[in-house]
């Protein structure tokens, strides 16, 4: 069964064409190394919640849109690593300076699949 990288963050409207340009090339590096699928989703119906949501869950200010992604690999094993030589890639030494989003509001998480269909 597959393994599944998911994430949810808070890009400004401002940076969305920046954000789709870091995200294309990371795509692209993702794939290059082994991931079987790469997503990157900007929010479309995504309300925000009394208790929780997905704006919430960021911090989304009112000039930011939430940007849902996630990959796939084999296996575990296979993340494991496709991360390893992704994160050794230059192509993706980020410049903080110049990052179109707040990574420290983006949500990260490796899940283990229970069903598939």
């Amino acid at each position: 069964m597959s393994y599944v990288d998911g994430f949810v963050l808070a890009v400004p409207k401002a940076k969305l064409d920046d954000y789709k340009k870091l995200a294309n090339t990371a795509g692209i590096v993702w794939m290059e190394y082994g991931a079987l699928a790469y997503a990157e989703c900007v929010g479309d119906d995504v309300p925000y919640g009394e208790v929780t949501s997905f704006p919430r869950a960021v911090q989304a200010k009112d000039d930011e849109i939430v940007v849902f992604s996630w990959i796939v690999y084999e296996s575990r094993e296979s993340r494991d690593a496709v991360m390893a030589k992704v994160m050794a890639d230059p192509r993706m030494k980020p410049d903080w300076a110049t990052m179109p989003f707040d990574g420290k509001r983006m949500i990260f998480g490796g899940f283990k699949p229970f069903m598939e269909l």
